[in-house]
């Protein structure tokens, strides 16, 4: 059974910077394509970011490109989202998905996080 934890949600201010983790237990890690994404309530789940097993692209979303970056460390098991110049309709709770085939379309990812709140004032 795979597991996923994300962690490093939190409230802030607009302008600054959060780092969200995720990290993934029961399947090999560097094997899974690992994605972001965020859902407020009401609106259906919204991709953000992705990075695959190997190819060593990445994915983002138009809507974050140039303030957010996806990382992962095999060795960790651990994808990351480093979020910068946060603005409030950043706001939303942030998922992390898995998948070992997965693109950009959340029904693509076999495997999700609880999710973490991530909260942005003006």
């Amino acid at each position: 059974q795979v597991q996923l934890v994300e962690s490093g949600g939190g409230l802030v201010q607009a302008g600054d910077s959060l780092r969200l983790s995720c990290a993934v237990s029961g399947r090999t890690f560097s094997g899974l394509t690992m994605g972001w994404f965020r859902q407020v309530p009401g609106k259906e789940r919204e991709f953000v970011a992705a990075i695959p097993a190997s190819w060593g692209i990445t994915y983002i979303a138009k809507s974050v490109k140039g303030r957010f970056t996806i990382s992962r460390d095999n060795a960790k098991n651990t994808v990351y989202l480093q979020m910068n110049s946060l603005k409030p309709e950043d706001t939303a709770v942030y998922y992390c998905g898995a998948d070992p085939r997965a693109g950009v379309t959340g029904s693509e990812y076999g495997y999700w996080g609880q999710g973490t709140q991530v909260t942005v004032s003006s």
